[in-house]
């Protein structure tokens, strides 16, 4: 296996209590701190973890967005990643920007890099898609692996265990492939002040998204967003017979 392709995201931290904009546009982004979606750590580290393994022989991290995506590939260099590939997207186009848009940009870089293995987290926890592999997948005419929590290499190409539903599925693909991660196929190292000084001189390619050749127009319109209800407050009962009466009232047996 040559190289490994790498899809991470920067997202609003997962401890940043979201707000929602007053015009209901979105959520508020200006002036709150964002990170690397936790699930598209994982991937990285699987990434690094079959390098390390001799599997892999480069891993390639690729983010869309803004010039602040710069921060999140260079977390990704400092984890292990050996090149970054920022696509840049701007404006409107990358508040619009979907699934099927990266999907199509990480298919024409898999193309361009010939790599062997795409990995990307299952969802990010902004939207929480969970489209972007399956479309990859899809467009390269790849097979896919989802909800990725132990990947094995072997002779014929890789096994992977699934977490599904009804517990575990076992799942045996060819090389390429597309791969997502799921919270339990490992741990993240963290990234170590020698390691963020290194990441500072490996390679970064700026590549904006017209010349892959991806249109970013807009599939789906976002009507509003708005915050959930908020909950009742709860009340104790001194006893089930003055449970099952309020039960009764509210309509719900």
């Amino acid at each position: 296996m040559a190289r490994v392709l790498v899809g991470v995201k920067r997202v609003i931290d997962y401890a940043v209590k979201i707000r929602v904009k007053p015009d209901k546009s979105g959520v508020v982004t200006d002036g709150v701190k964002h990170s690397m979606n936790p699930f598209d750590e994982i991937a990285v580290e699987e990434a690094v973890r079959l390098k390390e393994k001799k599997i892999a022989q480069e891993v390639i991290a690729v983010s869309c967005g803004p010039a602040q995506a710069q921060e999140t590939l260079r977390t990704a260099l400092a984890m292990g990643a050996d090149r970054a590939i920022h696509v840049e997207v701007t404006g409107p186009e990358y508040e619009t920007m979907q699934p099927l848009h990266v999907a199509k940009i990480l298919a024409k870089l898999s193309q361009d890099e010939k790599v062997d293995l795409v990995i990307v987290g299952k969802q990010a926890i902004d939207d929480d898609s969970n489209q972007t592999a399956q479309i990859t997948a899809a467009l390269l005419d790849w097979p896919q692996a989802t909800f990725a929590s132990k990947v094995e290499k072997t002779d014929a190409g890789l096994t992977v265990t699934r977490e599904i539903d009804g517990g575990l599925e076992v799942i045996k693909t060819k090389i390429p492939a597309v791969i997502s991660a799921d919270l339990r196929l490992n741990e993240p190292r963290y990234a170590t002040l020698p390691n963020i000084m290194k990441a500072k001189k490996k390679p970064m390619k700026k590549v904006p998204a017209k010349d892959l050749g991806v249109d970013l127009a807009p599939r789906i319109k976002i009507i509003s967003v708005e915050d959930p209800p908020v909950r009742q407050a709860g009340a104790v009962v001194p006893d089930v017979d003055t449970l099952v009466a309020k039960l009764k009232e509210g309509g719900h047996i």
